[in-house]
């Protein structure tokens, strides 16, 4: 078969970060005979060399190639390239690992819409990766109609042919950027780039002992003149105007600006930041004009105004200011309806814990931040726009998936509010009034939620600030009491939405992730379970949501003997609100004994019983009554030969308590 993909992997001194990588690639579903990965090792001095010549060695279809080392990425990604045989190549960084799915699905994707480039959705697992870029599809994205300018980093599928006719390599040495001028340069060469959004393809990883090359503390003057390479490209490339602007604006504001703001600023050694912003303001001064700047957020505007104007001090006092800004949200409602979990909520930013506020002048809202006249004099004259368009604000709903931070926006319907602020005429703060609803089965980017935990969240997007915080925690009693698990779709999952330890933040459990089910019939009662005879069943009250019918059992096991019996039940919504299980009962099974009751409820995987603080007490006639664990320990304790009589109350509640204990325990077994 030819090799449809070669994964190029530049490497140096992982140690075992490698181990996650190497493994998502023996993972994936493309078979063995259509893809190779090409393992080159750039001098390493830890025992890397080695375990890639044992892993060549066990498969045929990966390679490793080992080099003196150059000192960047740059050269092995270029030695990889030469050495690839695949219709395309994907560059994986030694640290990271792929999708099981990655190679094969970016691939057809990449055939099917005729594509040079295709990037993969990214998850950043401490470290930041585009979010706007991937929330759809794009079959057919360039730099004009889609955010690609955002996603600099090599982590992307390209076509070898696409590579060759263009003779597009890395730049080499030890240097910074050398994947912003390759990636620049594909992007505006390309016929055509596909952005593939609905499966999580690339785990872009931060390292605990934060050695990856990206996050090691740079040359000023280095850094910079590589940073001059990229903009060369897109000079050479595209003709003056919008769109050269636009682009320019990336470098601009994620290279520049967002380094001058707030904490980012503020903990960097003060002669760093001194040397750091004298760099950025040569850039600034040298290569951009006023329509770059022009099309930022008016925060951004200020902060660039104030490079321009190279006034560090004012910069600094601004990012004083901004360190203190926070998003905040309130959850005011939560509920299931027709399978949806509906969450409505309100957020706003703050600032040291009080809502930021604007003050109105005419037609124009504006900013108020603490900065001396002649700062902002100096601003307005570079034509910086102070203004606050909060028209713009808007508020996003995003589920994120805590073992692989993969996420998912959520559609958000919002209205803007402007409330006053008693006792300072013509100021105000803006309130985001919001309503999300989570689609289990299609939350995803209209795929399913897989199994696991996912954290809501909250991103506020107004006046340049994009600012994420956990829902839940501040709540009114509405929500609290709307919070209920739910059991949805055909094959069923269930989706328990529950409260985090220690903050009380909202998180969903799907399809049972962690042991959380088990508290919700803490407190069940005897009220909440039925049996009757004729024809013998047996009913529990569940606090569930539910659609349709879905298949479901009852496990009792005898405490004096551990043995277990199983009965088939059905699970279905009840008129009066929440769902009722519901199995037939076998009675001449159970005769004389205490049957500890638990429920196996649907869910995808393997099904795990939870346990009711309940007993079935049959008697020998057949009769039953449905006790309280701690009653049934008593009544245990009580037939026990032999036992005498406790001599105190407070020492026959403490004999009671360890008995049921000891039927707990036995009932587990």
């Amino acid at each position: 078969m030819p090799i449809k993909v070669s994964v190029v992997i530049p490497v140096y001194n992982p140690g075992n970060y490698i181990e996650d990588c190497i493994a998502s690639l023996l993972r994936q579903s493309l078979p063995d005979d259509e893809y190779e990965a090409i393992f080159v090792d750039d001098g390493s001095t830890d025992e890397t060399p080695e375990r890639l010549d044992r892993l060549a060695a066990e498969y045929p279809h990966m390679h490793v190639i080992h080099q003196e080392g150059s000192g960047w990425s740059g050269k092995p990604r270029n030695v990889g390239i030469a050495a690839a045989k695949g219709e395309f190549i994907q560059f994986v960084d030694n640290d990271d690992w792929l999708g099981d799915e990655a190679l094969e699905r970016m691939y057809n994707y990449g055939v099917e819409n005729g594509a040079d480039v295709i990037v993969g959705k990214m998850a950043g697992k401490g470290r930041p990766v585009p979010l706007e870029l991937f929330r759809k599809n794009r079959p057919h994205a360039n730099v004009e109609n889609a955010p690609l300018i955002d996603s600099l980093t090599p982590h992307k599928m390209f076509r070898k042919a696409f590579l060759d006719k263009y003779d597009l390599r890395y730049k080499e040495g030890r240097r910074r950027l050398e994947d912003h001028v390759f990636v620049t340069e594909a992007y505006l060469r390309a016929e055509n780039v596909s952005v593939l959004s609905d499966y999580l393809c690339y785990y872009h990883v931060k390292r605990e002992d934060a050695s990856n090359a990206g996050f090691q503390r740079f040359d000023p003057v280095g850094y910079f003149k590589n940073l001059r390479e990229a903009l060369d490209v897109v000079e050479k490339l595209t003709e003056p105007g919008p769109l050269r602007d636009r682009l320019f604006r990336r470098w601009l504001r994620n290279e520049m600006v967002e380094r001058m703001r707030g904490q980012r600023l503020l903990k960097l050694p003060e002669d760093y930041r001194q040397e750091l912003f004298d760099e950025i303001h040569k850039v600034v001064v040298e290569r951009f004009g006023p329509g770059v700047a022009a099309g930022l957020q008016p925060t951004q505007q200020i902060v660039a105004g104030l490079i321009a104007a190279n006034r560090l001090a004012d910069v600094e006092e601004f990012a004083q200011w901004e360190s203190g800004i926070k998003p905040s949200g309130t959850l005011e409602s939560l509920g299931w309806e027709d399978g949806k979990l509906s969450i409505g909520f309100t957020a706003e930013y703050k600032s040291a814990g009080e809502p930021i506020t604007f003050r109105a002048d005419g037609d124009k809202d504006l900013l108020v931040p603490p900065l001396p006249q002649t700062s902002l004099d100096a601003i307005a004259l570079l034509g910086a726009d102070t203004s606050a368009p909060l028209g713009k604000s808007k508020v996003d709903l995003v589920v994120r998936e805590r073992a692989t931070a993969a996420e998912f926006f959520q559609p958000v319907e919002f209205t803007r509010e402007k409330v006053a602020v008693e006792g300072r005429d013509g100021y105000f703060r803006q309130v985001l009034h919001a309503t999300s609803r989570i689609d289990p089965l299609s939350a995803a980017n209209g795929a399913g939620l897989d199994a696991g935990i996912w954290d809501v969240l909250i991103r506020i997007h107004s006046c340049g600030w994009t600012k994420e915080t956990r829902l839940g925690s501040v709540r009114s009693e509405a929500a609290g009491r709307g919070r209920r698990a739910a059991v949805v779709g055909s094959p069923a999952h269930l989706v328990l939405p529950y409260w985090t330890d220690p903050h009380g933040n909202l998180s969903l459990d799907v399809d049972r992730k962690t042991n959380r089910i088990s508290y919700e019939f803490a407190g069940h009662t005897a009220a909440d379970v039925t049996v009757t005879t004729g024809p013998d069943r047996l009913t529990v009250a569940l606090p569930f949501h539910v659609q349709g019918e879905s298949e479901a059992a009852v496990k009792l096991t005898k405490a004096a003997t551990s043995r277990s019996v199983e009965f088939p039940a059905t699970l279905a919504a009840r008129a009066t609100g929440g769902a009722e299980l519901s199995a037939g009962l076998t009675l001449g099974e159970l005769v004389d004994g205490q049957w500890r009751l638990e429920l196996i409820l649907p869910s995808a995987g393997a099904p795990k019983p939870v346990a009711l603080p309940l007993v079935l007490d049959v008697s020998a006639s057949g009769g039953v009554e449905v006790k309280p664990l701690a009653a049934a320990a008593a009544d245990l304790v009580a037939k026990a030969p032999g036992r005498p009589k406790p001599a105190s109350r407070p020492a026959k509640r403490t004999f009671l308590r360890r008995a049921a204990g000891r039927l707990r325990r036995a009932l587990k077994k």
